[in-house]
């Protein structure tokens, strides 16, 4: 969920993400990892935008991921067979604190092969870069910080001030979210103001994800219920335990249980 949230914010403030990672407010379109031929990798994860001249290849992790090294390697042969004119600049942000090594790893080498990328561990960026832009107000809270709870203060104060409803309720709805890696809910509740966020598309897109699959828990329920009613049936017609497992595909134990309660019941 996490990366995907990171996804939608490069892929909504693209110039935000540039001047940030590249230095430069470069004008970035989407590059669907399709473009760069053969199957992509993980292509959920993976984040390309393109301009004339640069391609900008980010991946976003909470956790630390050891075949990193090989698919930021792997993208950017994928990068130079497909648009061999352009430079690509790749780069892999941790969000989440960890003493591990891997999330320090920034070579691949093979043999006689050797190539480099750039690594970010948020909770060693300087918090004020976070604070200058509405797209990178949600990675604040992530950023190094003494005090997150206050940070994620001043990231509300300056969400209030956006004057665009959709930036303003998206921006908070990511911000929320990224934050459940460092703070309690009722600190971010108390924080931050769910009435903006409901009208934001990661709002709803999760909320429709809870109704689906508590619809999808409802059926199985009722699929479960199904089963049980039929070998309640035929343990009263007197079919043979063997039979309804067959029947129902529930095992020996479970009809033995179905029959115990009948006798319960019974008496």
């Amino acid at each position: 969920m996490y990366d995907n949230i990171c996804k939608f914010l490069a892929e909504n403030f693209p110039a935000n993400f540039a001047t940030w990672l590249v230095g430069q407010p470069i004008t970035l379109t989407e590059l669907s990892p399709k473009e760069l031929s053969l199957e992509p990798i993980r292509a959920d994860s993976i984040i390309l935008l393109q301009s004339n001249e640069l391609i900008l290849h980010m991946e976003f992790q909470t956790d630390p991921d050891r075949k990193i090294p090989f698919r930021m390697a792997d993208y950017r042969l994928r990068g130079y067979r497909r648009f061999p004119h352009k430079r690509m600049y790749q780069v892999v942000i941790y969000l989440q604190q960890t003493d591990s090594e891997l999330v320090r790893q920034d070579i691949f080498t093979l043999e006689e092969t050797y190539h480099r990328f750039q690594v970010i561990r948020m909770w060693e960026q300087p918090t004020e870069v976070f604070l200058q832009t509405p797209g990178l107000l949600p990675l604040a809270v992530l950023s190094k910080t003494s005090n997150q709870a206050r940070t994620l203060q001043a990231v509300a104060t300056q969400i209030e001030a956006i004057t665009d409803k959709n930036v303003q309720s998206n921006v908070a709805a990511s911000t929320a979210i990224l934050a459940g890696l460092v703070l309690e809910e009722q600190v971010i509740k108390s924080l931050l103001r769910r009435d903006i966020m409901r009208e934001s598309v990661i709002y709803k897109s999760i909320i429709e994800e809870g109704r689906e699959e508590g619809r999808e828990e409802g059926r199985e329920e009722g699929r479960e219920e199904g089963v049980r009613l039929v070998a309640v049936n035929l343990l009263k017609d007197g079919f043979s335990f063997e039979v309804i497992e067959k029947a129902t595909g529930l095992t020996i134990q479970q009809v033995q249980q179905l029959q115990d309660e009948i006798t319960q019941t019974e008496n």
